[in-house]
């Protein structure tokens, strides 16, 4: 079953003298359960065109459909809703409300959706356990290295439990074996038919 699809797909930029053109006549089907690596070097579009995916922004051309959605007619309140029920983000810079503590911003998809604060505390605590970072999750995200709070906003995407998970440079401020870590879970996420797509400029 096709999640996503771009159709003519046109991402440019304008200023005063030029034109910046990031992507152009982008066309891709994105079946559920895929696992999608965007790779390029810095600048090169792909935070760009995970914002677009994610429904953060306009596309200057062209279309983008979610799960049969054609998302062009939605309304800001239709995107929100589209969002909560289907998309989960790992931003670049986590993104993490400094006023929460960790097991708190790793709750809040879950109390977002009416979800029991003893129920999401508990599946709060198992996706901690599973991104080693139970231990910090009375810490504030000030508190935190940048690779814990990566892992925190992590933890927080994959709470949520949506069939779309868009990653910008999941793994940027982690070592390696925290990466693996976080990648494996990513393959077993494609197991149960999650969709992942993710930024990196990592090959490897």
């Amino acid at each position: 079953k096709i999640l996503l699809e771009t159709n003519n797909l046109k991402k440019s930029f304008e200023n005063a003298d030029r034109s910046i053109t990031l992507f152009d006549n982008l066309n891709i089907k994105i079946n559920q359960g895929d696992l999608v690596a965007l790779v390029g070097p810095s600048g090169s579009g792909k935070s760009s065109l995970l914002h677009l995916l994610a429904l953060l922004d306009e596309p200057s051309k062209g279309r983008i459909t979610i799960n049969s959605i054609e998302t062009k007619k939605l309304s800001n309140i239709q995107k929100d809703n589209l969002r909560r029920e289907m998309i989960s983000i790992i931003f670049q810079d986590n993104n993490l409300l400094n006023d929460f503590t960790t097991i708190e911003n790793v709750m809040m998809p879950l109390l977002i959706k009416n979800i029991h604060k003893e129920e999401a505390k508990y599946k709060a605590q198992k996706i901690l356990k599973t991104v080693k970072i139970l231990d910090r999750s009375q810490h504030f995200p000030n508190e935190l290295s940048g690779g814990e709070q990566q892992r925190v906003a992590i933890a927080r995407a994959l709470i949520a439990d949506t069939n779309l998970i868009l990653a910008d440079e999941p793994t940027g401020n982690l070592d390696f074996q925290t990466s693996k870590e976080i990648f494996s879970y990513f393959l077993k996420l494609k197991k149960i038919q999650k969709t992942i797509i993710f930024a990196t400029h990592n090959r490897e």
